[in-house]
């Protein structure tokens, strides 16, 4: 974690160090002693979860790494594997759904950690690993990459839904790329040609998502029309996309393609309410197929990643690196499906 998001109380800089950070460094950066720094490490009671976070933050800013084997054998096994998630996001509670069954099959219980607007990724990690967890299963993470490479030196940890340069961690995942493709080629074959589409910014998987786009709309010939509008992995960010466009000069697309499903649910809502018509007037298409997707009342097509798939290769990811079969860095992607409902059709004469 960098010191700037996990900093508590001690905005001093540490000296220049020749020799290599102990524990006992960790304690006379925050006054404390060596007995409480190592019950932290040792994952034992007695620690509070705040004095935690100063203990791991501490060791960050020095650049301390405490042996993960040793630790592990000096506790014993906890079996307990955290999962952190982002509870506004369907796609996040299909995927911890999914994670119940092999976690419990291969003997782990899990804990888990929410990622809210008044809590932090940053808290909701720290969390997790001041409760004993042995590994992280990490859904659409957001923080940086170099945040995450950290994490991966103090502990297993596996990421699901993000794509990863050099982290030394385990990604799975789903190809973003040919879904995407999918989605346009299914848009024009229904006959549509003036096809927008509603990007997620920076959050995982929606840079490939938009970049498949752009690539799919050329290779049909349709370079003119390419129309990418900013939005966000969440109903707020595909309403005011909507509203936008509803607004705008350009008039309405004959199809849209959001970056996630909450997006398209966020489209669909003020589409509706302005009477717009779906799919006739505006087809639209997400992405995940998380559960509410095919509720009868919103019947959104949208590609389908293969979450109980997904949960398990992670969890028995997890398990390997706990059990030594192998180093961490493996990255383990499956196809993606598109799933036809009743939000595309082929678009009316204008």
């Amino acid at each position: 974690m960098t010191p700037q998001n996990l900093r508590q109380g001690n905005d001093r800089s540490p000296a220049p160090r020749s020799r290599k950070p102990t524990m006992a460094d960790v304690a006379a950066e925050l006054g404390v002693s060596r007995a409480l720094v190592s019950l932290v490490f040792r994952d034992q009671p007695g620690a509070s979860p705040e004095t935690r976070e100063r203990v791991f933050a501490a060791a960050a800013r020095l650049g301390y790494k405490p042996d993960m084997a040793a630790r592990l054998l000096a506790r014993g096994r906890s079996k307990v594997l955290g999962v952190l998630f982002t509870a506004r996001n369907p796609h996040h509670v299909d995927l911890v759904e999914a994670i119940y069954p092999t976690a419990e099959e291969l003997g782990y219980d899990l804990v888990l950690s929410a990622a809210v607007p008044s809590r932090d990724e940053h808290k909701a990690i720290e969390a997790l690993v001041g409760h004993r967890s042995e590994a992280l299963l990490l859904c659409g993470p957001t923080i940086a990459e170099e945040d995450i490479a950290d994490l991966g030196t103090r502990l297993p940890v596996v990421v699901l839904g993000r794509h990863l340069k050099c982290a030394p961690v385990d990604i799975v995942t789903s190809y973003d790329r040919p879904g995407a493709r999918e989605v346009v080629d299914h848009l024009v074959g229904l006959g549509h040609r003036d096809i927008a589409h509603v990007d997620g910014g920076s959050k995982p998987g929606a840079p490939e998502r938009r970049r498949a786009y752009r690539d799919a709309m050329r290779s049909h010939g349709l370079a003119d029309r390419v129309r990418i509008l900013p939005g966000n992995h969440t109903e707020e960010g595909g309403q005011e996309a909507a509203r936008g466009m509803l607004a705008g000069d350009e008039g309405l697309p004959t199809a849209v393609f959001a970056s996630n499903d909450q997006c398209a649910i966020g489209l669909l809502d003020v589409f509706t309410r302005a009477g717009v018509k779906i799919p006739e007037q505006v087809s639209i298409v997400g992405y995940d197929d998380s559960h509410i997707a095919g509720l009868s009342h919103i019947d959104l097509t949208t590609v389908r990643q293969d979450v109980p798939r997904l949960a398990r290769l992670a969890v028995e990811a997890a398990d390997e690196q706990l059990r030594g079969v192998r180093d961490p860095g493996a990255t383990l992607k499956l196809e993606s499906k598109l799933v036809v409902r009743g939000t595309s059709g082929p678009p009316t004469q204008r």
